[in-house]
């Protein structure tokens, strides 16, 4: 149940076509749907402004079937999948109507092709290689409803390639900032912009990056103010609050 379902219930009880007993029963059965190996939360968009996003790792591709066909049928749309797999991506392609975007390994099912995009977030990396965690963070923003510009391979070994694209970033309603090696794009765009920065380390490096515990460091003790950071390849944590602050931004505009 969403916003719109909810209200649409309580307009059914002020008009008098709806008891407030029958309208009680409809919302306390509504929260979750019970399938055995997964609780489906119908109300997250509810509490929280977004549906319930699924985690694709660990899971079978059967049990993502199943918790697609519960959303599904109470009427959600643009269904994020993430860290999806290519072989349970065919299965579900199968089945489903499903953009599935392998670099990211995230997907979209019933995606909303016409769905209005607002605001600005800009999703910027250090390298080519971080491509993979910006694209997650981009999908991720867009399928919830924010525009998305991308600045690939902007990073601080040539500054240049960043400092040209100013008039972009001064637009953003919030940046996220993706890099590996010693994580220094994130203090550099923190220094830059006057919007939050969300700040992704990534795995990419040589031996002392340590799997992306440098660059995660590196960020944490950031000197930039307006920075926060996000766990090691978190493309989806930072594209969701990226969003988040977007369209936040935009509701008094």
């Amino acid at each position: 149940m969403d916003k719109t379902e909810l209200h649409a219930l309580l307009r059914e009880v002020a008009a008098g076509s709806m008891s407030p007993e029958e309208a009680a029963v409809r919302i306390k059965t509504a929260p979750f749907e019970e399938l055995g190996y997964a609780k489906v939360d119908h109300h997250r968009e509810l509490r929280q402004g977004a549906q319930e996003v699924i985690f694709g790792a660990g899971k079978t591709a059967e049990q993502i079937e199943g918790i697609l066909r519960a959303m599904l049928d109470k009427g959600d749309k643009g269904i994020l999948i993430t860290r999806l797999q290519p072989e349970k991506a065919a299965y579900l392609s199968e089945r489903f109507e499903l953009d599935y975007h392998a670099e990211a390994r995230i997907a979209v099912a019933a995606p909303e092709k016409d769905k209005k995009l607002v605001g600005s977030v800009v999703v910027a990396c250090g390298g080519t290689s971080d491509i993979p965690v910006c694209e997650e963070a981009a999908v991720t923003a867009e399928t919830l409803g924010s525009r998305v510009h991308r600045l690939y391979d902007v990073g601080v070994s040539g500054l240049h390639r960043l400092l040209a694209n100013m008039e972009l970033l001064s637009s953003a309603r919030a940046v996220v900032a993706v890099a590996g090696m010693e994580g220094a794009l994130a203090s550099v765009l923190g220094g830059l912009v006057d919007c939050p920065v969300i700040a992704v380390p990534t795995s990419v490096g040589y031996g002392a990056s340590f799997g992306g515990v440098a660059a995660l460091l590196a960020m944490l003790n950031s000197c930039a103010s307006g920075v926060s950071v996000v766990n090691i390849d978190n493309g989806f944590g930072a594209g969701y609050l990226a969003s988040m602050i977007n369209k936040t931004e935009g509701i008094d505009q």
